[in-house]
């Protein structure tokens, strides 16, 4: 008995002294009693009570409502994310858990956190956790995590479409039929096979080779560069080749692929003179995030033609203002940020949500690599 109450007492003490173990006990344990929970989603209006599983919109609210509401805890939902006066602002000082999404962030700064004084938990409804600054989150001893892995197949698939969509120049077409028109070779001139093309992709995590075997089949040559290189069965399962040094690939490829995370060494990578090493011509996909490229100078280079076609649903900032240089380039196939926000996404990350949300009030520990900062470390990914 004097034995436990030594034990005791020494972990009293460190409990106390440690500055790790106050971020320790902020990361993995809710403390007792009522949580007050804010989820940041986009509004769907009409199209809310279109389909039952719609949970991913600010009325579906992740489908946990009655779930955390029957625990005793407030879950207050909002789409109005911006500026001094927006409802979540008004939530700052007061909440315990975070959730926002990668199609609607509620940009997390590091004056919303010093602001936050009971914020324990940053969670992404989803995959990409760039919206909030996380070295604040790791200084504040924050816990952030995404549900990794729940939209990969939606983006993957994605991907492959708008490779499809570019190189065969389809969108013309649509809008000739759209419009009335009828010109075989506005459209033709500069459709292409996808066959025995050379396609990159920059990243080869989970969306990264997803997408590799999907384009397997259509006998293509396929190049990847990662900080890692994959291993040699999934090499010979893709047929893909490594390449270690970037501006070499770049080059040699028909089609470009973004697969990398948004970090200070990603963003605005694809400048002036990174762009000038592509093959003229060139067409690229951008499902990652807009701001790993120099907004103008991609637009520059699609006017001049050098970029042939640019396709993704990820601009900078979101939404994208109307007077965004890439709503008026030539040959252009972008869209809202929708790729990871299908129903079958959007039932996926909204069961790992509860997931962690559960693991959170019993004190247990998440997926490991749902983890983004833990313990005031930042995943390897992002630094």
């Amino acid at each position: 008995m004097a034995m436990k109450k030594a034990a005791l007492s020494t972990v009293q003490s460190v409990l106390s002294s440690s500055s790790f173990s106050t971020r320790l006990v902020r990361h993995i344990h809710a403390s007792p009693g009522s949580k007050k929970i804010v989820g940041v989603f986009y509004k769907a209006n009409e199209y809310a009570a279109m389909n039952p599983n719609f949970v991913g919109c600010a009325e579906g609210a992740l489908g946990i409502r009655n779930w955390l509401e029957s625990q005793g805890h407030q879950y207050i939902v909002t789409d109005d994310k911006e500026g001094p006066n927006c409802e979540l602002e008004k939530h700052i000082p007061d909440l315990h858990v975070l959730i926002s999404t990668p199609f609607h962030p509620a940009y997390v700064t590091e004056e919303r956190i010093k602001k936050a004084k009971n914020l324990q938990l940053l969670l992404t409804a989803g995959i990409g956790s760039d919206h909030i600054d996380l070295k604040a989150a790791s200084d504040a001893g924050l816990t952030v995590a995404e549900v990794t892995g729940s939209n990969v197949v939606s983006v993957a698939e994605d991907e492959l479409m708008r490779i499809l969509i570019l190189v065969r120049n389809f969108l013309p077409g649509y809008h000739q039929v759209a419009s009335g028109d009828w010109n075989v070779a506005a459209i033709s001139h500069r459709a292409y096979d996808l066959e025995g093309k050379t396609v990159g992709t920059i990243g080869a995590g989970r969306i990264g080779k997803l997408l590799l075997q999907r384009l397997k089949p259509f006998n293509c040559n396929l190049l990847y560069h990662d900080r890692l290189k994959m291993d040699p069965d999934m090499e010979n399962q893709t047929g893909a080749k490594f390449e270690e040094d970037l501006d070499k690939m770049l080059p040699k490829c028909d089609v470009i692929v973004v697969n990398m995370p948004l970090t200070e060494k990603t963003k605005g990578m694809f400048n002036k003179e990174k762009i000038a090493k592509l093959k003229k011509g060139v067409l690229i996909v951008n499902n990652a995030r807009g701001a790993i490229m120099d907004t103008q100078a991609v637009a520059d280079a699609c006017s001049s033609g050098h970029i042939a076609g640019y396709s993704g649903d990820v601009w900078y900032p979101q939404p994208a203002p109307k007077d965004h240089p890439w709503r008026g380039m030539p040959n252009q196939a972008m869209t809202p940020h929708t790729s990871g926000t299908t129903i079958d996404g959007q039932l996926r990350y909204a069961a790992g949500v509860k997931d962690m949300l559960d693991k959170y009030f019993r004190g247990q520990e998440f997926p490991a690599q749902n983890y983004i900062v833990k313990e005031g470390q930042i995943a390897s990914q992002y630094r």
